[in-house]
């Protein structure tokens, strides 16, 4: 197991709540934004290491969210 996978991090995604208030699909989101379903997945799940700032630029400006209505930190015990 690599160190970044036993590390982990405290980043939550809530791109789940801000597709369903919109009522929009992933799939729609990932056209509209220019990725693959399965990197706005991965993200979606929070298993993504990283995201560029030109497709998190991409997907506030879709959802017309900002950048923390997406991510949010949450401190783990450690």
């Amino acid at each position: 197991m690599s160190p970044d996978a036993e590390e982990g991090h405290a980043i939550e995604v809530h791109l789940d709540r801000l597709l369903e208030e919109r009522g929009m699909t992933l799939a729609e989101l990932a056209s509209r934004v220019g990725v693959t379903n399965v990197n706005l997945s991965i993200l979606k799940n929070g298993r993504a290491k990283a995201i560029r700032f030109t497709t998190l630029t991409r997907i506030c400006q879709v959802l017309e969210c900002q950048p923390g209505d997406l991510l949010s930190y949450r401190p783990t015990d450690g």
